[in-house]
């Protein structure tokens, strides 16, 4: 059945249509309360003046549908297939910036914290997001400081031998090693982590003063100190929080600046009256722009599953389905959600100020080449859900031909620059031929052994050349030296998608023109460089000691200080016996340069 017959033939409800390609796969999402009327349209005649429709109708070679009841489920379907498909002729949300929300893993025996920027079906709880950034911090310091409930990567299912520093400094209970604490203790401190991030303070203070009086009662009057200043300490978060809500509403403002196919875009984010913090998404493909079309994707994609959502949303232009949005999120939040186009007056003052912001962020991602180290380092932290923006990175890499000579790399990025002072090599001596993973993990194993040993800090983040099996032999390596909680990425040559320790099932996918990824290639590049260096050096010498090694009286001692001090085997080819006799005997000298003289008057021959 030919597309347009089949077109005619769409039932009339409200549904989700999805264009496919002649392979089968989708190219473009939308919804409609009438199906047949919407996609009717594309092949209606002057619908084609849209270049991209135009496109999008040639390249289509199927269409599906999907009827639902309601216009509001088939916003929320439509929104959830564009992220599942991503197709091209979409606005699809990508950026290098996403904030952070407060993790809880209740589903665990021993629930821990963690701050993530990316939320997972995973049965734990999460609290945010959180504007600005560092806010997600202080309260999981908070967390850890006060109720001793930790975040890190320690298999809690079994006992350590002993416990990391984090217990030594009084930010954990200590779980992991069997005696420190018991279950009841920590299932205590957890459910009280819980009230406090469910903003349940009034169960949790009552709760904490119980305990403090019982405790009291029993003499256990260390105890009971401990509970007095939970007690404070969540008072004064009340009262921080009770005057925040006293002071004002919340608003997002949306800006833009486009220059095909290049486009950008900032969020504001207003609370209390203030702008607390930004957001910034690009796009490289969009080679025909429609304003209301990209608003309308946009702020689908951003609210209609966020955690949060904004009384008010302020943008430059009206949009299709202004309405329906409106009504969605206010259901989701439960009170009356707005979404406006401000004519005049301070709030279109805001507007054109997010439009500038837009503009400057288009020429800082596409038109400037060298950002500063402190932007990069920034945008690093953003993209990759860093606790802060780091200032050492520490890359490794391996190298071999078939398994022989085989070596690891360690290259350092600092404030900005290659810090070649600090760069390492290794022999790998005890990793199997070929076994790339064993050989990283002896690599990164030996390089914080020794950090640890010299009490030297350790990086702000550790980057391995390489995909997930690497990974993972990194993160091996640094358990093995009760590392935790260290910043751990790889980057994989042909994709170039890098995954973070610790959210493997979500990669961050970057565009080719952001900071982020053009800095991790950089060192990755310089990584591969040095250790492909230094394995070639070290098949030449090896060469070259076979090579001596073949002239009688010249031994392995003898062949090494003939290279330290000569350098190769053209330059010792070269030279004299006075010359050679300057680094060993005079009758191995002799022996030397006879040997060379034959080869030469052998390949002579042979010509």
């Amino acid at each position: 059945m030919e597309l347009e017959d089949k077109v005619n033939q769409l039932p009339t409800a409200a549904g989700v249509y999805l264009f496919k390609d002649a392979l089968g796969r989708v190219i473009y999402v939308g919804k409609a309360k009438s199906l047949r009327h919407r996609v009717r349209s594309y092949f209606a005649e002057g619908k084609w003046q849209d270049a991209k429709t135009g496109t999008l109708v040639r390249a289509a070679a199927d269409v599906e549908t999907i009827v639902v009841d309601t216009e509001n489920e088939a916003l929320a379907l439509e929104n959830n297939l564009i992220k599942q498909h991503q197709p091209r002729f979409n606005v699809l949300l990508r950026d290098d910036k996403t904030y952070p929300y407060v993790k809880f893993t209740s589903g665990e025996k021993y629930p821990r914290v963690y701050v993530t920027r990316r939320l997972k079906k995973d049965g734990s709880l999460y609290f945010g997001p959180y504007f600005p950034a560092r806010l997600a911090y202080r309260i999981a310091e908070l967390i850890h400081r006060s109720f001793k409930v930790p975040s890190c990567t320690v298999d809690l299912t079994r006992h350590h031998p002993r416990p990391c520093l984090q217990y030594y400094i009084k930010r954990c209970l200590g779980p992991c090693v069997a005696g420190l604490t018991t279950e009841a203790r920590y299932g205590e401190a957890a459910r009280d982590v819980r009230l406090f991030l469910e903003g349940k303070h009034g169960a949790l203070l009552e709760s904490l003063r119980e305990r403090m009086e019982q405790a009291a009662g029993d003499q256990r009057f260390e105890a009971a100190a401990v509970y007095r200043d939970l007690i404070r300490t969540v008072e004064e978060v009340e009262e921080r929080q009770k005057l925040a809500a006293a002071s004002g509403d919340d608003t997002d403002i949306v800006g833009y600046h486009y220059e095909s196919p290049l486009l950008a875009a900032n969020v504001f984010h207003v609370r209390r009256g203030r702008v607390v913090d930004r957001r910034e998404f690009f796009w490289e493909d969009r080679e025909e722009f429609e304003a209301g079309e990209f608003l309308g994707a946009l702020l689908k994609q951003l609210y209609l599953e966020a955690a949060y959502i904004p009384h008010f949303v302020h943008v430059p232009t009206d949009f299709e389905d202004r309405a329906l949005l409106e009504g969605s999120l206010s259901d989701r939040k439960g009170k009356r959600v707005e979404i406006l186009i401000p004519q005049r007056g301070p709030k279109r003052a805001l507007l054109e100020l997010v439009r500038k912001n837009a503009e400057h962020s288009f020429t800082q991602r596409f038109r400037v080449r060298q950002p500063s180290p402190r932007a990069i380092a920034e945008s690093l932290q953003a993209g990759l859900g860093l606790e802060r923006a780091p200032r050492r990175i520490e890359s490794f890499d391996v190298s071999h031909l078939h398994g022989a000579e085989t070596v690891a790399s360690l290259v350092v990025w600092e404030n900005g620059r290659m810090k070649k002072s600090d760069y390492r090599k290794f022999i790998i001596r005890t990793a199997a031929p070929n076994d790339d993973f064993a050989a990283l993990q002896e690599a990164v194993g030996r390089r914080y052994r020794r950090l640890q040993e010299e009490k030297r800090p350790l990086p702000d983040l550790i980057l391995v050349d390489g995909g997930l099996g690497q990974l993972h032999a990194a993160a091996a390596a640094l358990e093995e030296q009760a590392i935790i909680n260290q910043p751990l990425a790889a980057i994989a040559k042909k994709e170039e998608i890098i995954y973070v320790f610790g959210q493997e099932e979500e990669p961050v996918v970057l565009e080719r023109h952001s900071p982020v990824l053009h800095l991790a290639q950089q060192i990755r590049d310089e990584t591969h460089r040095f250790a492909v260096s230094f394995h070639r050096q070290r098949r030449a010498q090896r060469h070259l000691h076979s090579e001596l090694e073949q002239i009688p009286g010249v031994g392995a001692k003898s062949a090494k200080k003939l290279l330290t001090r000569f350098g190769s085997l053209e330059r010792l080819r070269s030279l004299s016996v006075d010359e050679l006799a300057e680094a060993v005997p005079r009758p191995q000298a002799e022996r030397i340069a006879a040997f060379f003289r034959g080869s030469r008057e052998a390949k002579a021959d042979s010509l």
